[in-house]
């Protein structure tokens, strides 16, 4: 009989739905075969945030939201034989692993093993001169910004590795999204590291994947024009792959949404730069001759994937300071409502002028075409005595000028037209992401698998 691994990802995002888990593994429970769950939830800001968040407490920054996601799943998955692999680790992936074995252990699991995927995190042996002199290809320089964090894309390779010493959780740090799916299908097929077209499809298996329901329906609904059924109680997707790296995407039985050969055409081309060259640690994807079919209801065959060599840098994610930014919301209602949140913005725009306020200043009225204006003047064809929030944001480089452009926001209350209410305020610090391309041979020899509650290896 044919291998078919199965592969569910019960979260594209943090924060992503916490109740995804359960319509998977009672589908899993059906299946014959090895079968995976993936929670798929870093960013470049969540990563940000957990940096900061690793800052403060050293046995913090790993997701906030782990234990929401593996508290209702751990007992399930391991009764099922379902091994999860995620992210969740962000960045204090160590730090994740001895929380998930303490959530295992409140739950009487036995035997549970969980292996920690690190390396990534380039400040633990590069220096700041070092990682300031590597070429950036997004995000601005870095010379002359303090670095918060530095960590590089990781591939499927120390996953592979993790599930080969019998992990039943591989929980990693910053990682390419598609080798949380890759990484098992290198393991269950035996890949070898240059077998591309193989790579390449489980790595446009993971693509599929990793952004959850956006491949079942969610994010892809359009009433009227591209309709789906039932998309509160959307399906997050799973993958059936064979070893030639042909796989069905699907969903779980009696779930809502849609897996069609549309949601899955979105899916790839989400955030691919070049159809024909997708650029991963682990391969070169060229799905510029991918084919998909109709497989049965709410199943879509893809094949045709095809792979080249491995590039010879990775990404990695720098995070550097950069400064400070304020935010202030003020509402107007009822009769010339948008008139005098127009007159609201101007009075903010001219204060700071004659305050000697020479930085960047986006002041915009929600509901009066707030998106596509780039914060310039309203749409004014719109009712006038409707509901409009003005918005006042500004970069600063430090608190004080943060706090000037607020408080100019909320003297709007008796300086300011008639009828404000509803003031809003937040001033934060920010952390700017910068992407910067690493050679390969100085992150792979830093790689090491913990098994959290035994010896590293």
């Amino acid at each position: 009989m044919e291998k078919i691994v199965h592969i569910g990802c019960a979260a594209g995002f943090a924060g992503d739905r916490f109740d995804a888990s359960g319509p998977i593994l009672a589908d899993m429970a059906g299946r014959a075969g090895p079968k995976y769950l993936l929670f798929e939830t870093l960013a470049e800001r969540t990563l940000a945030a957990a940096q900061r968040l690793r800052e403060q407490d050293p046995e913090q920054g790993y997701s906030p939201y782990l234990e929401r996601y593996l508290r209702p799943c751990l007992a399930e998955a391991k009764r099922l034989g379902v091994r999860i692999v995620s992210n969740l680790g962000a960045a204090n992936p160590l730090a994740a692993g001895r929380r998930a074995l303490e959530l295992a252990a409140a739950q009487n699991i036995p035997n549970m093993t969980v292996c920690v995927v690190t390396g990534d995190d380039l400040t633990a042996y590069l220096s700041p001169e070092e990682l300031q002199a590597f070429p950036t290809v997004e995000g601005g320089a870095v010379a002359g910004r303090k670095i918060l964090a530095a960590n590089a894309y990781l591939g499927a390779r120390p996953i592979a590795a993790a599930l080969a010493m019998g992990a039943d959780m591989v929980l990693v740090g910053r990682g390419v999204d598609s080798a949380l799916a890759l990484g098992p299908l290198m393991y269950e097929f035996g890949w070898e590291a240059a077998a591309w077209d193989r790579l390449a499809a489980g790595t446009i298996c993971g693509h599929l994947l990793e952004c959850g329901s956006q491949v079942t329906g969610g994010y892809f609904a359009d009433p009227g024009f591209k309709d789906v059924p039932d998309l509160a109680g959307v399906g997050y997707p799973i993958a059936e792959v064979s070893a030639d790296g042909s796989m069905v995407i699907c969903k779980p039985a009696g779930t809502g949404g849609l897996v069609s050969r549309a949601t899955v055409a979105e899916q790839i081309l989400y955030e691919m730069h070049d159809p024909a060259r997708y650029l991963v640690p682990d391969c070169v994807a060229d799905v510029s001759e991918i084919r998909l079919g109709e497989a049965g209801p709410d199943r879509v065959r893809v094949e045709g994937v095809r792979g080249e060599a491995a590039p010879e840098t990775l990404k990695a994610t720098l995070c550097v300071e950069n400064g400070w930014l304020a935010e202030a919301e003020l509402s107007y209602a009822g009769p010339n409502a948008l008139a005098r949140a127009d007159l609201a913005g101007t009075v903010v725009r001219e204060r700071l002028a004659r305050l000697g306020w020479d930085g960047p200043l986006r002041v915009e009225i929600l509901g009066a075409g707030a998106v596509h204006s780039g914060g310039g003047a309203p749409s004014f064809g719109l009712a006038p005595d409707g509901e409009y929030r003005l918005r006042v944001a500004a970069p600063a480089p430090d608190r004080e000028g943060a706090e000037r452009v607020a408080d100019e926001v909320l003297s709007l209350y008796c300086a300011g037209p008639a009828g404000g209410g509803g003031y809003r305020r937040q001033v934060t610090q920010e952390v700017a992401t910068v992407s910067a391309l690493i050679p390969r041979d100085r992150i792979e020899p830093h790689i090491r698998l913990h098994r959290i509650g035994g010896d590293a290896r």
